[in-house]
Protein backbone atom coordinates (compact mmCIF):
# COMPACT_ATOMS: atom_id res chain seq x y z
CA UNK A 1 0.00 0.00 0.00
CA UNK A 2 1.59 3.55 -0.91
CA UNK A 3 2.67 5.69 1.83
CA UNK A 4 0.55 8.41 1.47
CA UNK A 5 -2.22 6.20 2.05
CA UNK A 6 -1.19 5.15 4.99
CA UNK A 7 -0.79 8.44 6.20
CA UNK A 8 -4.35 9.53 5.39
CA UNK A 9 -5.51 6.24 7.50
CA UNK A 10 -3.46 7.32 10.02
CA UNK A 11 -5.29 11.21 10.26
CA UNK A 12 -8.41 9.80 9.91
CA UNK A 13 -8.15 7.55 12.76
CA UNK A 14 -6.17 10.36 14.80
CA UNK A 15 -8.40 12.91 14.16
CA UNK A 16 -11.52 11.71 13.01
CA UNK A 17 -12.17 8.56 15.74
CA UNK A 18 -9.94 10.17 18.41
CA UNK A 19 -11.59 12.95 19.63
CA UNK A 20 -14.89 11.14 19.87
CA UNK A 21 -14.01 9.69 23.21
CA UNK A 22 -12.64 12.75 24.44
CA UNK A 23 -15.72 14.45 23.78
CA UNK A 24 -17.74 11.67 25.15
CA UNK A 25 -16.01 12.23 28.59
CA UNK A 26 -16.45 15.96 28.38
CA UNK A 27 -20.17 15.36 28.21
CA UNK A 28 -20.33 12.70 30.72
CA UNK A 29 -18.34 15.36 33.17
CA UNK A 30 -20.50 18.01 32.55
CA UNK A 31 -24.20 15.91 33.23
CA UNK A 32 -22.93 13.69 36.05
CA UNK A 33 -19.48 14.37 37.56
CA UNK A 34 -18.86 17.27 40.22
CA UNK A 35 -15.94 19.20 39.30
CA UNK A 36 -15.82 21.82 41.64
CA UNK A 37 -17.39 22.35 45.51
CA UNK A 38 -19.36 25.18 43.27
CA UNK A 39 -21.33 23.03 40.93
CA UNK A 40 -24.51 21.53 41.92
CA UNK A 41 -24.32 23.71 45.26
CA UNK A 42 -27.01 25.56 47.19
CA UNK A 43 -28.77 27.67 44.97
CA UNK A 44 -31.21 27.93 42.43
CA UNK A 45 -29.76 25.50 38.99
CA UNK A 46 -32.05 27.73 36.86
CA UNK A 47 -31.87 31.09 38.02
CA UNK A 48 -33.53 32.59 34.51
CA UNK A 49 -36.08 29.90 34.43
CA UNK A 50 -39.28 32.27 35.90
CA UNK A 51 -41.31 29.19 36.75
CA UNK A 52 -38.12 27.27 38.49
CA UNK A 53 -37.07 29.88 39.80
CA UNK A 54 -40.79 30.56 41.77
CA UNK A 55 -40.46 26.87 43.32
CA UNK A 56 -37.10 27.45 44.55
CA UNK A 57 -38.48 30.50 45.90
CA UNK A 58 -41.41 29.12 47.49
CA UNK A 59 -39.47 26.61 48.83
CA UNK A 60 -37.30 29.11 50.98
CA UNK A 61 -40.01 30.63 51.96
CA UNK A 62 -41.82 27.64 53.36
CA UNK A 63 -38.19 26.50 55.36
CA UNK A 64 -38.12 30.12 56.55
CA UNK A 65 -41.55 30.19 57.77
CA UNK A 66 -40.83 26.83 59.89
CA UNK A 67 -37.07 27.47 60.85
CA UNK A 68 -37.48 26.75 64.26
CA UNK A 69 -38.46 23.25 63.51
CA UNK A 70 -35.16 22.24 61.69
CA UNK A 71 -31.65 21.00 63.01
CA UNK A 72 -29.07 20.02 60.90
CA UNK A 73 -27.93 16.39 60.24
CA UNK A 74 -25.45 14.13 58.87
CA UNK A 75 -24.52 10.78 58.28
CA UNK A 76 -21.42 8.81 56.70
CA UNK A 77 -22.11 6.45 53.80
CA UNK A 78 -19.40 4.63 51.75
CA UNK A 79 -17.16 6.77 53.37
CA UNK A 80 -18.95 10.11 52.10
CA UNK A 81 -19.94 12.92 54.41
CA UNK A 82 -23.25 13.62 53.73
CA UNK A 83 -25.67 16.54 55.38
CA UNK A 84 -29.30 17.41 55.21
CA UNK A 85 -32.21 18.97 57.42
CA UNK A 86 -34.32 17.90 60.38
CA UNK A 87 -37.46 19.47 60.94
CA UNK A 88 -39.09 17.86 63.43
CA UNK A 89 -43.06 18.54 63.66
CA UNK A 90 -43.60 16.10 66.67
CA UNK A 91 -44.79 12.68 64.60
CA UNK A 92 -43.07 9.65 64.68
CA UNK A 93 -43.56 8.88 60.99
CA UNK A 94 -40.92 11.06 58.78
CA UNK A 95 -40.54 11.32 54.66
CA UNK A 96 -36.76 11.70 53.08
CA UNK A 97 -37.48 14.07 50.24
CA UNK A 98 -34.84 13.14 47.37
CA UNK A 99 -34.47 16.11 44.86
CA UNK A 100 -32.87 15.28 41.40
CA UNK A 101 -29.78 15.69 39.66
CA UNK A 102 -28.25 19.05 40.16
CA UNK A 103 -30.60 19.94 43.07
CA UNK A 104 -29.38 20.72 46.53
CA UNK A 105 -31.56 20.45 49.99
CA UNK A 106 -33.21 23.82 49.39
CA UNK A 107 -35.07 22.72 46.67
CA UNK A 108 -36.50 19.73 48.53
CA UNK A 109 -38.07 22.49 50.84
CA UNK A 110 -40.79 22.64 47.62
CA UNK A 111 -42.25 19.34 48.51
CA UNK A 112 -42.75 19.85 51.94
CA UNK A 113 -46.13 21.23 52.60
CA UNK A 114 -48.11 18.05 52.11
CA UNK A 115 -46.42 16.00 54.21
CA UNK A 116 -46.15 18.74 57.33
CA UNK A 117 -49.91 19.09 56.89
CA UNK A 118 -50.13 15.37 57.30
CA UNK A 119 -48.34 15.77 60.57
CA UNK A 120 -45.26 14.13 59.52
CA UNK A 121 -41.55 14.96 60.21
CA UNK A 122 -39.39 16.09 57.39
CA UNK A 123 -35.90 15.38 56.05
CA UNK A 124 -34.70 17.05 53.73
CA UNK A 125 -31.06 15.72 52.37
CA UNK A 126 -27.80 17.16 50.12
CA UNK A 127 -27.56 13.88 47.69
CA UNK A 128 -23.91 12.83 47.65
CA UNK A 129 -21.96 15.38 45.01
CA UNK A 130 -24.83 17.71 45.87
CA UNK A 131 -24.82 20.88 48.18
CA UNK A 132 -22.67 20.55 51.43
CA UNK A 133 -22.31 16.60 50.90
CA UNK A 134 -19.04 14.99 50.00
CA UNK A 135 -19.00 12.90 46.33
CA UNK A 136 -17.72 13.51 43.19
CA UNK A 137 -19.58 10.90 40.87
CA UNK A 138 -23.48 10.46 40.32
CA UNK A 139 -24.34 6.61 39.57
CA UNK A 140 -27.98 7.66 39.15
CA UNK A 141 -28.92 5.28 42.06
CA UNK A 142 -26.47 2.25 41.98
CA UNK A 143 -24.55 3.54 44.64
CA UNK A 144 -26.93 6.48 46.21
CA UNK A 145 -29.53 3.91 47.50
CA UNK A 146 -27.03 2.80 50.50
CA UNK A 147 -26.82 6.54 51.35
CA UNK A 148 -31.03 6.47 51.92
CA UNK A 149 -30.96 3.32 53.89
CA UNK A 150 -28.54 5.26 56.05
CA UNK A 151 -30.71 8.41 56.27
CA UNK A 152 -33.56 5.88 57.31
CA UNK A 153 -31.27 4.55 59.85
CA UNK A 154 -30.92 7.68 61.54
CA UNK A 155 -34.11 8.52 61.60
CA UNK A 156 -35.34 5.36 62.98
CA UNK A 157 -32.28 4.85 65.02
CA UNK A 158 -31.74 8.08 66.22
CA UNK A 159 -35.07 9.90 66.21
CA UNK A 160 -37.32 6.90 66.71
CA UNK A 161 -38.90 7.58 64.08
CA UNK A 162 -41.40 4.07 63.96
CA UNK A 163 -42.47 4.91 60.01
CA UNK A 164 -40.69 6.26 57.14
CA UNK A 165 -41.98 7.02 53.61
CA UNK A 166 -40.14 8.43 50.16
CA UNK A 167 -41.03 11.32 48.28
CA UNK A 168 -38.80 10.81 45.27
CA UNK A 169 -38.41 13.70 41.87
CA UNK A 170 -37.06 12.44 38.97
CA UNK A 171 -33.67 10.91 39.68
CA UNK A 172 -34.55 10.91 42.97
CA UNK A 173 -37.75 8.60 42.81
CA UNK A 174 -35.07 6.11 41.24
CA UNK A 175 -32.85 6.10 44.25
CA UNK A 176 -35.70 5.74 46.47
CA UNK A 177 -37.11 2.99 44.46
CA UNK A 178 -33.71 1.15 44.20
CA UNK A 179 -33.66 1.96 48.60
CA UNK A 180 -37.19 -0.11 48.88
CA UNK A 181 -36.23 -2.57 46.70
CA UNK A 182 -32.56 -3.78 48.11
CA UNK A 183 -32.68 -6.91 50.13
CA UNK A 184 -31.46 -4.47 53.17
CA UNK A 185 -34.24 -2.24 53.45
CA UNK A 186 -35.92 -2.07 56.66
CA UNK A 187 -39.75 -2.81 57.34
CA UNK A 188 -40.19 0.78 58.88
CA UNK A 189 -39.90 1.53 55.05
CA UNK A 190 -43.50 2.18 54.21
CA UNK A 191 -44.07 4.07 50.94
CA UNK A 192 -42.81 5.98 48.41
CA UNK A 193 -43.79 8.69 46.16
CA UNK A 194 -41.97 9.01 42.54
CA UNK A 195 -42.67 11.64 40.39
CA UNK A 196 -41.22 11.87 37.09
CA UNK A 197 -40.42 8.16 37.13
CA UNK A 198 -38.48 6.89 34.14
CA UNK A 199 -37.70 3.57 32.96
CA UNK A 200 -33.72 3.52 32.52
CA UNK A 201 -31.52 6.76 32.52
CA UNK A 202 -30.70 5.44 28.97
CA UNK A 203 -33.99 6.30 27.57
CA UNK A 204 -34.41 9.61 29.97
CA UNK A 205 -30.76 10.82 28.39
CA UNK A 206 -31.71 10.04 24.99
CA UNK A 207 -34.83 11.59 25.45
CA UNK A 208 -33.25 14.49 26.29
CA UNK A 209 -31.46 14.34 23.20
CA UNK A 210 -34.30 14.22 21.20
CA UNK A 211 -35.90 17.14 22.77
CA UNK A 212 -33.01 18.82 21.50
CA UNK A 213 -32.41 18.06 18.15
CA UNK A 214 -29.49 16.79 19.14
CA UNK A 215 -28.23 13.44 17.59
CA UNK A 216 -28.49 10.50 19.90
CA UNK A 217 -25.09 8.68 19.16
CA UNK A 218 -22.38 8.71 19.75
CA UNK A 219 -22.63 11.07 22.71
CA UNK A 220 -25.30 8.22 24.50
CA UNK A 221 -22.38 5.39 23.73
CA UNK A 222 -19.65 6.92 25.32
CA UNK A 223 -21.77 8.26 28.22
CA UNK A 224 -23.40 5.26 28.76
CA UNK A 225 -19.76 3.35 29.22
CA UNK A 226 -18.07 6.09 31.17
CA UNK A 227 -21.12 5.95 33.56
CA UNK A 228 -20.39 2.02 34.15
CA UNK A 229 -16.69 2.54 34.13
CA UNK A 230 -16.54 4.75 36.67
CA UNK A 231 -19.09 3.89 38.95
CA UNK A 232 -20.46 0.24 37.96
CA UNK A 233 -23.68 1.42 37.05
CA UNK A 234 -25.01 0.01 33.81
CA UNK A 235 -28.09 2.65 33.23
CA UNK A 236 -29.07 0.70 29.86
CA UNK A 237 -30.05 -2.78 31.44
CA UNK A 238 -30.60 -1.66 34.69
CA UNK A 239 -33.11 1.10 36.29
CA UNK A 240 -36.62 1.21 37.36
CA UNK A 241 -37.87 -0.78 34.53
CA UNK A 242 -35.94 -3.89 35.78
CA UNK A 243 -36.32 -3.29 39.55
CA UNK A 244 -40.09 -2.19 40.18
CA UNK A 245 -41.46 -5.85 40.37
CA UNK A 246 -38.96 -6.29 43.55
CA UNK A 247 -40.80 -3.22 45.32
CA UNK A 248 -43.37 -4.99 47.76
CA UNK A 249 -44.28 -1.96 49.67
CA UNK A 250 -47.07 0.66 48.08
CA UNK A 251 -46.19 3.35 45.47
CA UNK A 252 -47.82 6.46 43.93
CA UNK A 253 -46.80 7.46 40.53
CA UNK A 254 -46.93 11.45 39.91
CA UNK A 255 -46.87 12.45 35.86
CA UNK A 256 -47.56 15.05 33.63
CA UNK A 257 -48.77 14.03 30.40
CA UNK A 258 -46.72 17.04 29.12
CA UNK A 259 -43.22 15.29 30.25
CA UNK A 260 -40.71 15.00 27.57
CA UNK A 261 -38.41 13.37 29.24
CA UNK A 262 -40.01 10.46 31.04
CA UNK A 263 -42.10 10.05 28.35
CA UNK A 264 -46.03 9.21 29.50
CA UNK A 265 -45.71 5.74 27.62
CA UNK A 266 -42.64 4.55 29.44
CA UNK A 267 -43.78 5.19 33.23
CA UNK A 268 -46.71 3.29 31.96
CA UNK A 269 -44.83 0.53 31.02
CA UNK A 270 -42.88 0.88 34.29
CA UNK A 271 -46.72 0.73 36.47
CA UNK A 272 -47.97 -2.06 34.75
CA UNK A 273 -45.09 -3.88 35.71
CA UNK A 274 -45.38 -2.75 39.41
CA UNK A 275 -46.87 -6.00 41.46
CA UNK A 276 -47.15 -4.18 44.83
CA UNK A 277 -50.09 -1.66 45.95
CA UNK A 278 -49.97 1.24 42.95
CA UNK A 279 -51.54 3.96 41.84
CA UNK A 280 -50.72 6.26 39.18
CA UNK A 281 -52.26 9.99 38.57
CA UNK A 282 -52.07 12.12 35.54
CA UNK A 283 -51.55 15.81 35.54
CA UNK A 284 -52.61 17.65 32.61
CA UNK A 285 -49.46 20.10 32.63
CA UNK A 286 -46.22 20.97 33.82
CA UNK A 287 -43.14 19.76 32.70
CA UNK A 288 -40.18 17.59 33.67
CA UNK A 289 -40.39 17.68 37.89
CA UNK A 290 -42.81 20.68 38.02
CA UNK A 291 -46.19 18.97 38.47
CA UNK A 292 -46.75 20.44 41.52
CA UNK A 293 -46.14 24.18 40.32
CA UNK A 294 -48.86 23.63 37.78
CA UNK A 295 -51.54 21.99 40.10
CA UNK A 296 -50.19 22.07 43.91
CA UNK A 297 -53.94 22.03 45.35
CA UNK A 298 -54.17 18.90 43.69
CA UNK A 299 -50.74 17.20 43.98
CA UNK A 300 -51.08 17.76 48.01
CA UNK A 301 -54.28 16.32 47.82
CA UNK A 302 -52.95 13.48 46.19
CA UNK A 303 -50.29 12.95 48.06
CA UNK A 304 -52.15 12.81 51.49
CA UNK A 305 -54.89 11.25 50.62
CA UNK A 306 -52.26 8.19 49.33
CA UNK A 307 -50.74 8.09 52.70
CA UNK A 308 -53.87 8.45 54.85
CA UNK A 309 -55.45 5.52 53.20
CA UNK A 310 -52.16 3.06 54.55
CA UNK A 311 -51.53 1.45 57.85
CA UNK A 312 -48.02 3.16 58.56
Amino acid sequence: MPFWIWIIIIAVIVFGILPLPILGFYLYSVLLVRTSKKKWGRECSIPDDEEYKCMFDIGIAWDERYASRKQPVEIESDGLKLVGEYFDFGSDTSVIIIAGRMESLLYSYYFAEPYRKLGYNILVIDNRAHGLSQGRFLSLGHNEYRDILKWGELLHDQFHQRSIVIHGICIGSCVGLFALCSPDCPDYFKGIVAEGMFTTFHDSFVNHLVDGHHPIEPATFFVMNYIKLFTGADVVHDGPLYRINRLKRPILFLHSKQDVFSLPEEVQQVYDRCQSEKKLVWFEKGDHSRVRINAPERYDETVIDFFSHLDI
